[in-house]
């Protein structure tokens, strides 16, 4: 049996309002909407979610206000085994939250309000130095500050720890810093900005792909939604392709692409295989209304992996 593996997220977390409507309101128009659900997320929290479910043992670090929504964030933590010793409660301030409005072709367009989130600190993360040194594996995402991304990747790398970036929402940043992570996983609104390069065509997402090796990085997870991912080293890249599902609500389903990937590299298993069962895990999730409430079980994971389980493909790049 694979070892726990030991997984820290420095990142936000939010409440997310969401909202259903059969389409989007324009300037200045009101519309009654055809459902509301009211979860928990930011991109941090529901990775750590998504790890936590997939059998790691996970420690967030994160910063909520010290109001309702802060306090139920870090309830709803305990109660899935995700460690809340590194979340920070900041008085006087809100925690973060996102309105999320999802049309009926599963599309979403959501709006963050940082509240605390915006206030996680390098010495927040410092404080937590000893959590990291112990870690398989730091996750990152860009809703905290940058300062703190940077901070913590020099960090994790101080500590020869593994680290996997995601650079969402995309921003403008210093490929010198993320070049020291081990994984870069993007998807293509994502890449377009990181790399100022558009990304439609098969040629775009190839070209996407080697700017970003380019830079210096050991290794690029480029997401396709339908099309599957795009999994790339110095030494080559595989196209690794997604499952078919009916989806219902795309939230949060990058997350839980990302949470899956962190346990399954460190269960031990090859790249290829890793980006496979994430595919998986996260075209899962989008047949679920909500965010973390839509991430599954390992369990039940696995019996659905084991179903449909793809051919042997080509070995992916090491």
């Amino acid at each position: 049996m694979a070892r726990t593996p030991r997984i820290v997220v420095v990142g936000s977390a939010n409440t997310d309002l969401q909202f259903m409507s059969d389409a989007v309101p324009r300037g200045g128009e009101t519309m009654f909407g055809t459902g509301f659900d009211l979860g928990f997320g930011g991109k941090g929290a529901n990775q750590a979610v998504a790890a936590s479910l997939c059998g790691a043992d996970v420690e967030m670090v994160a910063a909520v206000g010290d109001d309702l929504l802060g306090a139920e964030t870090v309830r709803n933590f305990t109660s899935i085994g995700v460690r809340t010793s590194g979340v920070r409660v900041i008085p006087g301030t809100s925690t973060g939250a996102a309105l999320i409005l999802v049309t009926p072709d599963g599309e979403n367009r959501i709006i963050v309000a940082k509240g605390a989130n915006d206030l996680l600190r390098p010495a927040d993360v410092d404080a937590a130095a000893p959590l990291l040194a112990g870690a398989d594996m730091v996750l990152l995402q860009f809703e905290v500050p940058l300062e703190t991304v940077y901070h913590t990747i020099r960090l994790a790398k101080a500590h020869e720890v593994r680290c996997m970036v995601n650079p969402a929402p995309a921003l403008p940043a210093d490929m010198s810093v993320l070049g020291l992570a081990d994984y870069l996983i993007l998807n293509e609104t994502e890449a377009e900005v990181v790399t100022g390069k558009p990304v439609r065509s098969e040629a775009d997402v190839d070209a996407c792909v080697t700017a970003l090796l380019d830079t210096g990085l050991h290794r690029v997870i480029l997401t396709l939604g339908r099309r599957g991912a795009v999994l790339a080293s110095c030494s080559g890249r595989v196209h690794v392709p997604a499952f078919e599902v009916s989806p219902v609500d795309t939230t949060g389903a990058g997350d839980a692409f990302i949470g899956s990937l962190a346990v399954f590299l460190n269960e031990g298993m090859s790249d290829e295989e890793a980006v496979t069962r994430a595919n998986l895990y996260a075209a899962l999730s989008t047949t679920r209304t909500g965010t973390q409430k839509s991430f599954v079980k390992r369990q039940w994971f696995e019996s659905e992996f084991a179903r449909r389980r793809p051919g042997v493909s080509p070995k992916a790049p090491q």
